[in-house]
C-alpha cells in the first residue's frame, strides 16, 4: 500500500484542491481516490487532516434536475415542519428539541 504525498497547510503545489475547492470550480472528484493530504498543526491534539483530489481527474457536477430539486423541496419542508403542531417553523427543526422552540418552551412566549 503505497502511503499519499503529505504537504504542510497553505503549501500543496497547483494542481490539487479539497472538494469544497472542486466544488467551487463546479468539479467533483469523479470517483477518482484521493492523491494527497494537507496537515495542519495544533498544540493540544493531533493535526488537522484535509484530503487533496487532482483537478485535471475532476469531472463537472451533474446538473440539477426536475426531479432531484423537487426531491430536495419535500425534504426540506419535512425538516422545517414542526412534528407537534404541523406548521412549517420557518427554519429548520434542531435535532435536539424535536420540534419547534415554541413548541418546546411553551411558557416563555410572549402574547403582544
Amino acid at each position: 500500500m503505497a502511503t499519499l504525498p503529505t504537504y504542510r497547510w497553505r503549501l500543496a503545489p497547483e494542481g490539487y484542491a479539497t472538494r469544497r475547492q472542486l466544488r467551487a470550480m463546479g468539479l467533483r472528484p469523479g470517483g477518482q481516490d484521493v492523491a494527497a493530504r494537507l496537515e495542519r498543526p495544533r498544540r493540544s491534539r493531533g493535526p488537522l487532516v484535509a484530503y487533496l483530489y487532482r483537478v485535471d481527474h475532476a469531472v463537472p457536477v451533474r446538473p440539477m434536475t426536475p426531479a432531484r430539486r423537487a426531491a430536495l423541496a419535500k425534504a426540506m419542508t419535512a425538516r422545517r415542519t414542526c412534528p407537534t403542531c404541523h406548521r412549517d417553523a420557518g427554519y429548520c427543526i434542531p435535532s435536539s428539541l424535536g420540534m419547534c422552540v415554541t413548541c418546546a418552551y411553551p411558557d416563555n412566549q410572549r402574547t403582544p
